[in-house]
């Protein structure tokens, strides 16, 4: 949306075009399109700050089982929302068209609850609303953080269970070492750097590899102090 403001000036007033991000209220019954994606009268939202698995993404169990953590994603915000009118306040739109919202059901957040059910992760690229709340799923080993998965970033470029990304030994040109320091900091070390000899990565703490600093970065990892 455009403002127009008149600037008076000596001679001759100047219109001056202001782009204003405006907020849109989107209410209605809403339908499931995947975990962190609904659909309202035909407007596709996407949930802001989250990242839920893949409809087809597979995640293991502890015991090593495999589940249909994608499907289950999905299901779980269908069930949270049941029959209930969906309130969504977005105020921009992504790359495809969809807008980017925080969306309610009878009071529940449901881009929160989403996170703080293991149900899908903080899209910390984005946002940082809901690292606490992934913190907690994880602590309890609620939904996904129960066993192991793919971050769902990672499974978009291909990246499956197995492929040794995020397990204790280094993969093939993924040396690249997530850290989770005793304050909860997420950091990354690159080879060279003062600590990465001496940093131990412990998958079972959130610890993972990263093929670049890119992919670190883009999962909310900070570089280390080098």
């Amino acid at each position: 949306m455009k403002l127009y403001v008149l600037m008076l000036g000596i001679t001759c007033p100047v219109v001056a075009a202001i782009d204003v991000a405006v907020a849109e209220s989107l209410t209605g019954v809403a339908s499931v399109v995947d975990g962190d994606t609904i659909d309202i009268h035909g407007t596709r939202i996407r949930l802001h700050g989250i990242d839920a698995p893949e409809s087809s993404q597979v995640c293991q169990e502890e015991n090593g089982e495999p589940w249909r953590c994608g499907q289950v994603s999905a299901n779980f915000l269908a069930d949270m929302i049941g029959r209930r009118s969906v309130s969504c306040e977005s105020s921009e739109t992504d790359r495809y068209g969809r807008a980017i919202a925080v969306c309610f059901a009878g009071g529940i957040s449901l881009n929160e609850s989403m996170v703080v059910n293991g149900n899908a992760v903080a899209y910390r690229l984005y946002s940082t609303d809901y690292v606490s709340a992934e913190e907690e799923a994880k602590r309890e080993k609620r939904g996904m953080w129960s066993g192991s998965f793919v971050m769902p970033w990672d499974y978009r470029r291909g990246r499956r269970l197995g492929d040794g990304a995020s397990e204790g030994s280094a993969p093939n040109e993924c040396v690249v070492k997530g850290n989770i320091g005793r304050s909860g900091n997420f950091t990354y070390h690159m080879p060279g750097d003062q600590y990465y000899e001496a940093t131990r990565i412990d998958p079972s703490r959130g610890e993972r590899w990263f093929c670049s600093a890119f992919d670190a970065e883009a999962a909310g990892w900070y570089r280390a102090p080098r």
